[in-house]
């Protein structure tokens, strides 16, 4: 039988996921700021059919053309086929060829002359999936520049910088494709502090520093040279840009949380602060916070990260979190805690993250699995699989990053 508490965080996840679904944010802003006329819809990212789907919701056939990009099995093409819109899956988290055949597709698209008004649906992997580089760049170059970048020391601005700087429509550059177009821009955020500029890369959202800032890095030659021939490919963007409306965040997927857990009993706790750093050092903070603190749910957001050993095993920075957190809850009862992302992966796995307890590790020394050496390897998925813990969603139609939730009885 379901332990009832174990289902109560599982459900206090589900509503937050609900609250931003793509298809529901986005249904909801076109009902209270309809558009008029025919709209051409180019959706992109992981959360692209869902947030699509909104749009049909609420402007059916007005809808005459549409382009949609998403990660691999994350599109319905039955959907798609049937109301004549064009589907592209390609590369997550690094773009492929599939990729540039989809950035390509949206520029014939824009270069065709029609008045229609232009529907930007944006949601995170948008900057992967859909890619335009500059003349003489593959995927097999940015590959070897995302693998350069992640060793380079550089800070993500920078890093940002570089890929912009390689791309013909990051950074705003997409712009310069759009004429004067009405154009209304939606996003879900998946990216601290929910910037325009950072989700998607900035699709339509200007780069102000791009140019400076490339300048005072120091690339390598081999970085150096496609970096700045690639700024002389962009044209210069319009003086205006479109506003890019934010439909859905981190913010709001914590308040549905904590809703949801009010309305089970539950005292509640929504922390602040953005989680972020290494995976299991915070798994093991958080699960102290909650072994010391007043019983009731506590719901944490952010992002973190792990350190891949030489030759890493399953799993992704919540199963590792959370394996971490069942090291420090073992032998406590009655502290749950639930580590997942809101896209439905974690890492390059198809789970969504775990629901650990203080029984995890002995449920785990039956199968003959150790906590630690699980962790040293990266091999969380693995051990949570054989305990019962993984949490498994499927894609979600949404992506804001992450979250973790806890219960003390």
């Amino acid at each position: 039988m379901q332990d009832p508490n174990r289902s109560a965080l599982l459900e206090i996840y589900q509503q937050a996921l609900q609250a931003v679904g793509g298809r529901q944010a986005v249904a909801t802003y076109l009902k209270h700021h309809p558009l008029s006329g025919r709209v051409r819809l180019i959706a992109v990212g992981k959360a692209a059919q869902s947030m699509a789907d909104g749009a049909w919701e609420v402007l059916g056939d007005a809808i005459d053309q549409a382009l949609i990009v998403s990660k691999y099995g994350h599109i319905d093409r039955e959907i798609c086929h049937k109301r004549g819109w064009e589907a592209v899956e390609s590369g997550h988290p690094l773009p492929d060829l599939a990729s540039l055949h989809a950035g390509q597709r949206l520029l014939e698209l824009l270069r065709e002359d029609d008045p229609a008004s232009l529907l930007f649906l944006i949601s995170g992997g948008a900057s992967s999936l859909l890619e335009c580089p500059v003349s003489g760049v593959d995927p097999g170059f940015l590959r070897h520049v995302n693998d350069w970048l992640l060793s380079s020391g550089l800070g993500i601005e920078a890093m940002n910088w570089v890929r912009k700087g390689l791309s013909r429509i990051k950074g705003g550059g997409l712009l310069q494709w759009l004429g004067d177009k009405p154009v209304c821009a939606l996003a879900i955020s998946d990216v601290p502090g929910d910037d325009p500029a950072i989700i998607g890369s900035g699709l339509l959202v200007p780069d102000a520093s791009l140019q400076a800032g490339l300048r005072r890095l120091r690339l390598p030659e081999w970085l150096a040279g496609p970096v700045f021939e690639g700024l002389e490919q962009r044209r210069t963007a319009p003086p205006q840009a479109p506003q890019v409306v934010l439909v859905a965040n981190l913010g709001l997927a914590k308040q549905a949380a904590a809703r949801q857990a009010r309305a089970l009993g539950y005292a509640v706790r929504e922390e602040d602060e953005f989680i972020a750093g290494d995976a299991a050092q915070q798994g093991r903070r958080l699960a102290n916070a909650l072994l010391q603190g007043d019983p009731g749910v506590t719901i944490w957001g952010g992002e973190t990260t792990v350190r891949l050993p030489p030759s890493p095993g399953r799993g992704g920075r919540n199963q590792h979190l959370a394996l971490a957190a069942a090291e420090v809850l073992q032998g406590h009862d009655g502290v749950w805690l639930l580590a997942a992302g809101t896209d439905g992966t974690d890492g390059p796995t198809e789970d969504a993250g775990a629901l650990v307890d203080g029984a995890t590790g002995e449920r785990a020394a039956t199968e003959g699995m150790d906590l630690e050496q699980s962790l040293d390897l990266a091999d969380a998925g693995s051990l949570l699989e054989a305990t019962g813990d993984l949490i498994t969603t499927g894609p979600t139609g949404t992506g804001v990053m992450d979250l973790m939730i806890g219960l003390k009885l």
